[in-house]
């Protein structure tokens, strides 16, 4: 799944997965927006934007519709589940 960081601004990665068309913004105050269907080129579009908040704003808002956000390990860190935290009791 391609993924691209951003090191300012608001938004912070954006996740495109190309078999569901989908888009995963995450932004600085760790809310995640996601949109499909979406083609590729938005998503490269984005990735090399200038201001890639002002791009989403103008291409992205209020084109397409909102969906919810792909479970995402890019990032994540620590347990997945209680037996992750607290081992399986075996």
């Amino acid at each position: 799944m391609p993924t691209k960081t951003f090191t300012s601004g608001r938004i912070r990665r954006a996740d495109y997965d190309p078999a569901t068309r989908q888009l995963d913004l995450h932004w600085d105050n760790k809310t995640v927006l996601a949109y499909k269907p979406v083609p590729e080129e938005v998503f490269r579009r984005i990735s090399s934007a200038p201001y890639p908040a002002s791009y989403w704003e103008d291409r992205i808002a209020d084109e397409y519709p909102k969906a919810t956000p792909m479970k995402s390990e890019v990032g994540s860190a620590g347990p997945k589940t209680l037996g992750d935290l607290f081992g399986s009791g075996d």
